[in-house]
Formats: C-alpha cells, sequence, structure tokens
C-alpha cells in the first residue's frame, strides 16, 4: 500500500493506492490521524480511487473517518464500500446511547 499527502491551500488531500489490509491499515490509521493535525481551516479529503481491497479492519478505520464527518473521493469500488459504511454509521447514530436491555449493545 502507497500513502501520500498533498498539500493546497485550501485542502490536504491524503491518497491512498493498494490494498487497506493488514498490516497497512494500522498504518493508514496513523496517517489519517497525522493529516488531521494542523489543517488551519482546510478540508481532509481522503482519496480511495486506487484502493482495490479493504479488509473489515480497514473498514473499521474509515467508518470512524465517516463519523468524523471526513470527505472521501472514491470509484466504483470504493463508492460502494463507503456508502455502506456510511449506512452503518447512520444506525450506529441513531441507537440508544445506553444499551438498557442487558444485552451487548451491538
Amino acid at each position: 500500500m502507497k500513502i501520500s499527502f498533498v498539500e493546497r491551500p485550501r485542502r490536504r488531500r491524503l491518497i491512498v493506492e493498494g490494498k487497506l489490509v493488514a498490516p497497512w491499515v494500522a498504518e493508514f490509521a496513523t496517517a489519517c490521524e497525522k493529516a488531521k493535525v494542523d489543517l488551519h481551516g482546510r478540508e481532509l479529503i481522503v482519496d480511495l480511487r486506487n484502493v482495490t481491497a479493504v479488509t473489515p479492519e480497514g473498514e473499521s478505520v474509515l467508518l470512524q473517518l465517516i463519523m468524523e464527518k471526513v470527505k472521501f473521493q472514491c470509484g466504483v469500488f470504493m463508492k460502494e464500500v463507503i456508502r455502506q459504511l456510511g449506512r452503518k454509521s447512520q444506525r450506529r447514530q441513531d441507537a440508544p446511547a445506553a444499551d438498557s436491555g442487558g444485552g451487548n449493545g451491538v
């Protein structure tokens, strides 16, 4: 997997290429944290157009980014992955904050 940054006056772009699988998911998460620092009013865009595969661990990081309202640029494959994760994110936000039924909260 290859990760690169493109700095512009109005935005910072994090470009991800290859497969978002272990052990690179941790590297991707670290790069995202670095990218979110010192934006100085710029928007962060995560470019996933050249990502060819995503494991559940990668989806977990993407879901966190969705919940943080990060913007994505995607090709057809990743657009569908992000769409499905967005639905999952919406269900999490709509769920009650505390589980009073004694279940596992999932």
